[in-house]
């Protein structure tokens, strides 16, 4: 959807970015002091730009993503992936996986699907069950799309189907032990700069 807005209009909105204090990690209701997970993929690395195939201009699939030990008395791992300068009030969702078990270790290349088999599949921002495929406006610049993993303390609760990010995060809050994050970047058609990263997230992971 936001690969239609014109160019000019995207250029415009260059400064209208949600803001990466609006993330889930850094929501205050989930509390801080998490112990890390160090979550990466084979596709792309952290801060740098994802490739193509991943995007709404390529295949649109989901990237494989993988993980290391989770802390001692996890019960299970949620993911939420959002886009930090959509320009929008809050992050768009690109994708919600809930209820995996706390020994998943991994998310197969396109498994964040409805029939994928990873985990309970959430609702994304365009109210469809799977990824959404990163989609930034011509001339607006970079995006990062912060992928969010976490590892809860309790075994799952049943959210019902294609859960969303409200319901997710009730049901987290007052469970997060520890968490990962990884930054994919992607802009259309522009040259992304080198990233800075943002001040105050690394430290809720420590």
């Amino acid at each position: 959807m936001l690969e239609h807005i014109p160019e000019w209009l995207g250029a415009s909105l260059r400064g209208v970015r949600a803001g990466a204090e609006h993330l889930t990690i850094v929501n205050s209701a989930l509390g801080n002091g998490y112990a890390p997970i160090t979550l990466s993929s084979p596709a792309f690395g952290d801060w740098t730009e994802m490739p193509l195939r991943f995007t709404a201009d390529g295949d649109g699939v989901s990237p494989p993503l993988v993980w290391d030990a989770v802390p001692a008395g996890t019960q299970s791992l949620a993911l939420i992936v959002e886009d930090a300068d959509s320009p929008t009030p809050a992050p768009l969702v690109h994708a919600i996986l809930w209820g995996m078990a706390a020994d998943t270790g991994r998310i197969p290349e396109g498994d964040i699907a409805a029939d994928g088999a990873t985990g309970e599949v959430g609702r994304n921002s365009y109210l469809a069950q799977g990824w959404l495929a990163p989609d930034p406006p011509s001339g607006h610049g970079e995006h990062r799309y912060v992928f969010q993993l976490f590892a809860l303390d309790v075994t799952a609760e049943d959210l019902g189907d294609a859960p969303g990010r409200g319901a997710v995060l009730n049901a987290m809050q007052g469970h997060v032990i520890g968490a990962g994050m990884l930054t994919g970047l992607y802009s259309r058609g522009e040259v992304v700069d080198a990233p800075v990263v943002d001040p105050g997230i690394a430290p809720l992971l420590a």
